[in-house]
């Protein structure tokens, strides 16, 4: 029979473990863009920023600008300012709608990717 204590002791234990390896098992989450997701933007230039939860490996990272006729172009990066940004520059755009394609290498080994639509005015 377990007692309460022995219980409470093993509960403790579990969360413990679940909760250390849980930060290994940490992927790149994007926790701040501009532009915003589903956001509309005004002009013809636009400064992209980046910012996720863990350090990124900027030089193994790429971010896509996918247009309203559907081409594709990498864009250049900029030097991270801090280890968990990217940036970048467009300039030129035309109105309509845009997405943002990224996939970024984080710092636990593992890609993780998504994409940020948005509309040029």
């Amino acid at each position: 029979m377990i007692t309460a204590a022995r219980f409470r002791k093993s509960v403790l234990f579990f969360l413990l473990v679940t909760g250390t390896t849980q930060v290994c098992w940490a992927h790149a989450i994007l926790i701040d863009s501009s532009p915003k997701a589903n956001s509309a933007v005004p002009g013809s230039d636009l400064v992209i920023n980046l910012r996720f939860n863990v350090r990124i490996d900027g030089a193994r990272s790429r971010v896509m600008l996918v247009t309203p006729n559907g081409r594709t172009s990498t864009l250049a990066l900029g030097n991270q300012s801090t280890p968990n940004t990217l940036r970048s520059h467009v300039a030129g755009l035309k109105p309509g709608a845009y997405k943002l394609e990224w996939q970024v290498l984080a710092s636990d080994g593992h890609m993780s990717s998504g994409e940020i639509p948005f509309t040029v005015n």
